[in-house]
């Protein structure tokens, strides 16, 4: 794939390396360019490194009338080598292309990806944070363009990659324990949907039940199914939780649940955690009932999430709609999961062996 590189001349651009001490927030930033990419006539045309700037869309585009569109999160990490590693990014790609056939839009070879989110890494690579804890996140992401009121799948589509240095998700870090709202009220998604494609539309429907866990003093929602029997995902992460027999549980991956790359890390680890920390990754059905009755008991020592934006976030509190709180150990972050975050974050960041192809050097070509 050709690259055209339409960059700001270097008077226009950051000249220097981000500063250490720079308040990154998380998604707040931007660098100085875009990758874009057009797909017309049944193939991708047009890839371009252009500076970073608004996109024009016909106000009669599929995506904002129908919701053709999808996106990606990934993270790579300066080294200490002072080198650029993307991590796992190929199965971000992956991914995304098994969004793309859910939501009836064209997928994007791997390699096609790979070279475009690369080529970006290596025009913006003074924008690189620095500070513990920080990384550059990686957004990709396809929308429909055709200016149609038709409701079928649209014929053109625009894919494009945008970078934000970036610190924690959560403000509070791992730092405090999440309260999450286990709620009947609303569901993130029904079997035979789209609930295993990262869409935009699903990310739009939990807005009104996150407003909601907001409103009565929670962080996030934890879904259950449809049938409110069983525990799912939440809003932006993967759940998990810790035994006193050390396994370590994640649900069953349906076609409700969007498979976060970091729960299929994790499952991936599993003589690495059990020699480490003395847990057993394990996937199962989990009935809302018995994870109460568990947690009540003591059965359940520690929970929390994974997901690439937050990493691990540790979940100390859970609240019912009828107002119930259930308190996981002592409601603080437990020894576990701060273990966890912490040996998963050395790993991104080179501190610890990485299992082959999961750390990914980005080649220095401008």
């Amino acid at each position: 794939m050709n690259i055209d590189y339409q960059l700001l001349s270097p008077q226009q651009c950051r000249s220097e390396p981000l500063a250490k001490d720079t308040d990154l927030g998380f998604g707040q930033l931007r660098t100085d360019h875009i990758f874009l990419m057009d797909y017309q006539n049944g193939e991708w045309i047009n890839a371009r490194i252009v500076p970073y700037q608004n996109l024009q869309l016909a106000p009669g585009a599929m995506a904002l009338h129908y919701g053709q569109s999808i996106f990606e999160g990934a993270k790579a990490f300066l080294h200490q080598d002072n080198e650029i590693y993307t991590f796992r990014l190929d199965k971000n790609c992956e991914r995304l292309n098994q969004s793309a056939e859910i939501l009836s839009m064209p997928t994007l070879d791997v390699d096609k990806q790979l070279q475009a989110i690369n080529a970006l890494l290596d025009v913006e690579r003074l924008w690189m944070p620095t500070a513990t804890g920080a990384s550059m996140y990686i957004r990709p992401f396809m929308f429909a363009t055709d200016d149609s009121l038709s409701v079928k799948p649209s014929n053109s589509y625009t894919f494009a990659v945008m970078l934000s240095p970036s610190g924690a998700y959560y403000a509070k870090g791992m730092s405090k324990s999440l309260k999450l709202l286990i709620t009947q009220q609303y569901h993130r998604a029904v079997s035979g949907g789209t609930g295993a494609a990262k869409a935009a539309g699903n990310y739009a429907a939990s807005l009104r039940a996150q407003q909601h866990a907001s409103s009565v003093g929670a962080d996030q929602v934890l879904y259950l199914d449809a049938s409110n029997q069983y525990l799912e995902e939440v809003g932006a992460m993967n759940h998990f939780h810790i035994t006193r027999s050390g396994e370590l549980v994640i649900p069953e991956f349906t076609d409700t649940i969007l498979k976060s790359i970091t729960s299929q890390s994790i499952l991936s680890l599993t003589n690495e955690l059990k020699s480490l920390l003395d847990l057993t990754p394990v996937q199962k059905k989990i009935s809302i009932k018995q994870f109460l009755a568990d947690v009540q008991s003591g059965e359940i020592i520690e929970a929390g999430g994974f997901g690439t934006a937050a990493v691990t976030a540790s979940v100390g509190h859970y609240i019912l709609d009828n107002g119930e709180h259930y308190t996981v150990g002592n409601g603080e972050i437990g020894e576990k999961t701060q273990k966890l975050y912490q040996y998963y974050s050395d790993i991104q960041q080179g501190k610890q062996p990485a299992p082959d192809s999961w750390l990914v050097r980005v080649e220095r070509i401008n």
